[in-house]
C-alpha cells in the first residue's frame, strides 16, 4: 500500500522560452525577470538565446558579448542559429533591437507556429510591419509587439479618474536611427501613450518636425484630437495628459518592464495578443503617415492608404 507521505508528485514541466537578439537592455532584463521566482513567471522559463541582433549599430551590437554572459548567469544556452532555437523552444522573443532585420528574423519562428513576442519596433518600415502581421494572420500564429508604456501602472484608474476619454497629449523621447521610419525607432513609446488612451480610430496626422522635437497631431473618426511631443533634447522622461468627460490625469510614471513581461507571459499561456493587432497596425500607420507629413512640410496625411495594406 502507498501511504501519502511517499506519494511525489511530478515535476511541472517548464515552458521554454528562446530569446533572438541580445542587442538591447531588453534582453537580460526580461529574462531576470521571467527567470525568477516571481509567481507571475512559474512555470516559464528563458532556456535558450540566439544572440545576433544588429549588425550595423554599433551601440546595439557591442554590447552583445556582456549581455550573452548576464544571460548565460540567469541559465541560458547560447545557440547558433534560429533553426536550431526553435527546435528547443515553445514561445520566442524577437527582441532585435535593429528593426530592419525583424522579417527576416520573424519569417521562419511564424513557419515554425512558435508565438512571438516582438518588441519595439515591428519593424524599420511599414510595409515590413505589414509582410510580419499578415504573414502571422495567414498562418494563424499567434503575435503581439507592444511597448513597456502601454502599461504603466496609471492606466489602470484612467476611467475612473477621467471618465470618457475626450482627448491625450502624450510626449517621450523620440531620438531617430537610420534606415528607421523616424519615430518607429522610440518615438514609439509616446506614440504607445497616446493609443493606449485614445484607442483606434485616428484618420488623419500632421508632423511639425525641428532639430530638438517633433508635434504630431491626431483627428481621430469621432472628432477627437490627440497629440505627441517627441522631444530630443530636455529631460529623458514619459508621460501625458489625458483629457476627459469627468476630469484630467497625468500618465505616469513609468514603471518599468514587469507589467509588459507579465502580459507577454499571459499572451503565450491564452495564444491570445492583450492588444488587437489592427491596433498595432494604426499604430504604426500613425508614425508612417507622420513621417510622409514631415517629407511634405507639415501636411495633413490620411492614414487610409497605409490602413488598407492590412487586410485581417
Amino acid at each position: 500500500m502507498i501511504t501519502p507521505a511517499l506519494i511525489q508528485s511530478e515535476p511541472l514541466a517548464v515552458k521554454k522560452i528562446g530569446m533572438i537578439g541580445l542587442d538591447t537592455s531588453h534582453s537580460p532584463a526580461f529574462t531576470k525577470l521571467i527567470n525568477s521566482d516571481q509567481p507571475a513567471f512559474k512555470g516559464y522559463q528563458v532556456t535558450h538565446a540566439y544572440p545576433q541582433g544588429s549588425k550595423k549599430i554599433e551601440s546595439s551590437y557591442s554590447r552583445i558579448p556582456r549581455y550573452i554572459e548576464e544571460v548565460k548567469g540567469f541559465g541560458v544556452e547560447i545557440v547558433e542559429s534560429i533553426d536550431d532555437l526553435l527546435q528547443k523552444v515553445d514561445y520566442v522573443l524577437l527582441e532585435t533591437n535593429d528593426g530592419t532585420i525583424h522579417l527576416e528574423q520573424a519569417r521562419p519562428v511564424l513557419k515554425a507556429g512558435k508565438p512571438v513576442f516582438i518588441d519595439k519596433p515591428v519593424a524599420a518600415g511599414f510595409d515590413d510591419v505589414v509582410q510580419i502581421y499578415q504573414m502571422a494572420e495567414d498562418l494563424k500564429v499567434p503575435i503581439f509587439s507592444s511597448s513597456s508604456l502601454r502599461y504603466m501602472s496609471s492606466f489602470d484608474q484612467l476611467n475612473e479618474k477621467v471618465g470618457k476619454v475626450v482627448g491625450c497629449d502624450a510626449f517621450s523621447p523620440a531620438s531617430l536611427q537610420e534606415d528607421h521610419t523616424d519615430l518607429y525607432w522610440y518615438g514609439i513609446h509616446g506614440v504607445e501613450i497616446l493609443f493606449t488612451t485614445m484607442g483606434k480610430g485616428c484618420r488623419k496626422v500632421s508632423r511639425t518636425f525641428t532639430d530638438d522635437t517633433d508635434f504630431v497631431v491626431g483627428t481621430w473618426e469621432d472628432g477627437r484630437i490627440g497629440t505627441f511631443r517627441g522631444k530630443r533634447s530636455g529631460k529623458h522622461d514619459y508621460g501625458g495628459i489625458a483629457h476627459g468627460t469627468e476630469g484630467t490625469m497625468n500618465l505616469g510614471p513609468y514603471d518599468g518592464y514587469g507589467n509588459l513581461v507579465e502580459k507577454i507571459i499571459k499572451f503565450f499561456e491564452t495564444g491570445k495578443p492583450p492588444v488587437d493587432p489592427e491596433e498595432t497596425i494604426e499604430i504604426y500607420a500613425f508614425m508612417s503617415a507622420a513621417d510622409e507629413s514631415k517629407a511634405k512640410g507639415g501636411a495633413e496625411i490620411s492614414l487610409e492608404p497605409y490602413l488598407n495594406k492590412f487586410q485581417s
